[in-house]
């Protein structure tokens, strides 16, 4: 099972870019997110998997912020594995600001209105899909 985070200021959207060694979508806009640990799972797993996701890909702390659930999904992998992902929404702390955290994973980290991210050739249909149904 797989947590993503999509988080905004105003109109914009925090992105991350995916590493380039990542075995699943290198190089492609996502939102931050990683596996669920089954090691201390408990209540409220996926909220504390994005939490912990977001601080350790970009370095901010998001725990008195508010997540929405926005969607689950199933897909395959580019390298064969099953992977459930759960989306969530939220607001980015005003004080907070993101860097590359997890360099292997998180290569940078961008701010995008819709529609920048719709003209964007590395966003992949998925993550537009997410910011469509997020903005409208």
């Amino acid at each position: 099972m797989n947590v993503e985070v999509f988080l905004r200021r105003d109109d914009r959207w925090l992105l991350i870019r995916r590493g380039a060694r990542e075995a699943h979508a290198p190089g492609v806009l996502a939102g931050v997110g990683g596996k669920v640990e089954i090691e201390g799972a408990g209540v409220d797993v996926l909220e504390e998997t994005a939490r912990r996701e977001v601080m350790e890909e970009i370095g901010v702390d998001i725990t008195e912020i508010g997540l929405t659930y926005v969607e689950s999904t199933f897909f395959v992998t580019d390298d064969g594995d099953p992977v459930i992902n759960v989306t969530f929404s939220g607001r980015m702390p005003d004080q907070a600001r993101p860097v590359p955290a997890a360099v292997l994973e998180v290569a940078e980290t961008v701010w995008l209105t819709l529609a920048e991210a719709e003209a964007d050739p590395d966003c992949p249909p998925w993550t537009l899909r997410m910011l469509r149904r997020m903005t409208s």
